[in-house]
């Protein structure tokens, strides 16, 4: 497997100094972008998966916090966001044909992580859309020794009277050649420059919001917007799969902000409960972005995540 030297942008959210960004080409052609930091003295290696729309840079801020707790990181684009590879002829537009491609970003991130000799043990901390693509991981052996969520997309929030149309339009319309439209409901836009920060999604911290709006400002190319209808289908599948499926024999903390409005709340509180060695802790006012929020409280979230890899 060939890396070879890629672009990590850190004039808006610098992340720790000790930085690379590989490239890495797929069995498949695709090309994926990662990224990876270390501190003097690792103690373990943590597979960082963004969500939905987002990029490496966006968690520098994160780097920082886990290499100040003496573990390394490494992150990824999904493909068809950051400086990954773009999947659709509008690469404005967040689009896969199959949840199992993620998968394929996965094992090669896996394969990197040794391939740069990043120290083992090897955690899990996945956000979003990651959570969904690191459920399915971990279900098929992903090597790791504990495993932390945040705001997990085991389901997606649909209004009730909305769900039969969207499992319809995901599964009727990709097939008819209609697989590349725009999500009804969404916009082409990224999230963050089409909404103000009063009343969004995603988190209560103003300077959050300002960072990733920076960064998209900043670095255009990083950019994403609404899902495909395709892209839509393909993850009703998957959720709707993990749901019926065990939960995996390791530990596991999630994090979940009492304000969450954009992953199905019900489907993560089901998952945790049947998790054996699984413990669901709940932000009280925390958004989507519960690792975005007031810089205190995600250092004392940092905090408890590091202490659970130890333990």
């Amino acid at each position: 497997m060939s890396l070879s030297p890629a672009p990590l942008f850190t004039d808006v959210c610098p992340g720790p100094a000790k930085a690379a960004a590989v490239w890495l080409r797929q069995a498949d052609g695709c090309r994926i972008r990662l990224a990876h930091w270390a501190p003097n003295t690792p103690r373990g290696t943590v597979l960082l998966l963004p969500g939905r729309t987002e990029y490496i840079e966006k968690y520098g801020l994160a780097a920082a916090a886990l290499v100040a707790r003496n573990l390394a990181v490494l992150s990824l684009d999904w493909r068809g966001q950051g400086l990954s590879d773009r999947l659709a002829p509008d690469a404005r537009l967040g689009h896969v044909g199959q949840f199992a491609d993620y998968q394929s970003d996965l094992d090669a991130m896996l394969a990197a992580a040794r391939q740069l000799a990043l120290p083992e043990p090897y955690y899990l901390l996945a956000h979003s859309m990651g959570g969904c693509i690191g459920l399915r991981g971990l279900m098929r052996g992903l090597p790791v020794r504990a495993a932390v969520f945040t705001g997990p997309m085991w389901g997606i929030h649909i209004a009730p009277h909305m769900r039969p149309f969207a499992h319809l339009m995901g599964r009727v319309l990709p097939p008819v050649g209609l697989g590349l439209t725009l999500t009804p409901g969404t916009k082409i836009a990224p999230y963050v420059l089409s909404e103000p920060f009063e009343g969004n999604s995603l988190t209560n911290d103003r300077a959050m919001y300002q960072m990733m709006r920076d960064q998209l400002t900043a670095h255009p190319d990083l950019a994403l917007g609404g899902p495909s209808i395709a892209w839509l289908g393909a993850a009703l599948r998957e959720t709707a799969q993990l749901a019926q499926m065990d939960s995996p024999d390791l530990p596991c903390l999630t994090f979940l902000g009492s304000q969450e409005s954009i992953v199905e709340t019900g489907r993560i509180h089901q998952r945790m409960q049947r998790w054996p060695k699984g413990r669901l802790r709940m932000i009280a006012g925390g958004k989507h972005e519960v690792l975005m929020e007031d810089p205190a409280q995600t250092a004392q979230i940092y905090d408890e995540i590091t202490a659970f890899f130890a333990a």
